[in-house]
């Protein structure tokens, strides 16, 4: 038996913008379920059977949690969480467990605050921000107007995209943030004054190609397509996205892997699904090839050379060496269907071409 914990940590706030995006209560839990019946499928030929131990918390209760997940001599543990409440986890946890990181997305955590104890299942801001700006540029848009949120996880997102745009040759023609003054989002007169402020809070920006928007606190990237005062498209948080996944995503074996899914849950496969979905999988793929069930057989595997997993999108999935973050394409998607898949043919490296894609081992800031 190899029981894999996942722990996802809720934290209050604002309801997000449109009700179509309101969290369900399976939310990551779901994915974790898929990959479960997933590894069993295989497992069960070679006397392996996996289990999935779920627990929901908030940032007060994550610790007693993990705790709890410790206790029970689990090894591995999937967790959904901010940046700040994943490292804690991480140095909580020490060698006592192999932390899946399934939503935390800040650079920090695959640079300075890298922890050896840690992968990265969720890509980073950095991948989702260069698999976009590749595009763009082959679009040859490279004109962008940068619209950042006022909440410091907005800014680590924009700062993505400055990296981006420096190591593709775009050019930021203007900088605004759009400060968050609280209050009601969703009233009955909240398109009107969508409507009237979006507008005049665009205008007078330089002649730009796209507006980009890191809204990463989803405060009011929604708001911005048709209602920017110049006749432009919108990418980043709103309009043109750079995910993980998308539950539109039909190539390369996805249609069964989406079906099934919403067969178990009953809904579309969401981002934090798809990648709690992939580090299970990244376990149960070890134990098959490793033929083990020993956790540092499995840890050291996981992070060899040998080892590859499949996620649909195209190609196998590794896992680089200097930082634990996975590689895998970055999906480009509308409200229904994907624009395209970063990287793009334009962009090659010498090693691989996903590894155009995020902080290559040249830049990094990491040190495990």
């Amino acid at each position: 038996m190899i029981r894999i914990g996942v722990l996802r940590v809720d934290r209050a706030g604002l309801p997000p913008i449109s009700r179509l995006e309101l969290p369900p209560p399976d939310l990551g839990f779901a994915g974790a379920r898929l990959a479960i019946d997933d590894n069993d499928t295989t497992g069960r030929f070679m006397g392996q059977d996996f289990d999935a131990v779920e627990v929901a918390a908030t940032p007060e209760t994550a610790a007693a949690g993990l705790d709890g997940l410790l206790a029970q001599d689990i090894r591995f543990v999937v967790v959904l969480a901010d940046a700040a409440t994943t490292l804690a986890l991480a140095d909580r946890a020490g060698d006592r467990a192999l932390i899946l990181n399934a939503r935390a997305r800040e650079d920090a955590l695959r640079g300075a605050d890298c922890r050896a104890n840690v992968i990265h299942a969720a890509p980073s801001h950095a991948m989702a921000a260069d698999g976009l700006a590749q595009f763009l540029m082959w679009k040859k848009w490279p004109r962008w107007f940068l619209v950042t949120g006022s909440h410091p996880e907005d800014q680590a997102l924009a700062d993505a995209y400055r990296r981006a745009a420096t190591k593709f040759g775009a050019k930021i023609v203007e900088e605004r943030v759009f400060e968050d003054t609280g209050g009601a989002r969703r009233t009955d007169s909240g398109h009107v004054q969508v409507q009237a402020q979006i507008p005049v809070f665009t205008q007078r920006a330089p002649d730009y190609d796209i507006m980009i928007t890191a809204d990463e606190a989803g405060i009011f990237a929604g708001y911005m397509p048709y209602h920017t005062w110049d006749p432009r498209p919108v990418a980043g948080s709103a309009g043109l996205v750079p995910r993980s996944w998308h539950p539109a995503m039909e190539a390369w074996g996805a249609t069964q892997f989406q079906n099934r899914f919403e067969a178990l849950a009953a809904r579309p496969m969401r981002e934090e699904d798809y990648q709690t979905w992939i580090a299970l999988r990244m376990v149960g793929e070890a134990a098959t090839r490793a033929r083990s069930a020993d956790p540092d057989v499995l840890r050291d595997f996981i992070l060899s050379p040998d080892f590859n997993v499949a996620g649909f999108k195209g190609q196998k999935l590794t896992v680089r060496d200097w930082d634990h973050q996975l590689r895998q394409p970055i999906l480009l998607t509308t409200g229904l269907l994907m624009a395209s898949v970063s990287p793009q043919d334009a962009y090659l490296h010498q090693v691989t071409a996903l590894d155009t894609l995020g902080i290559d081992r040249p830049e990094t800031a990491c040190k495990l």
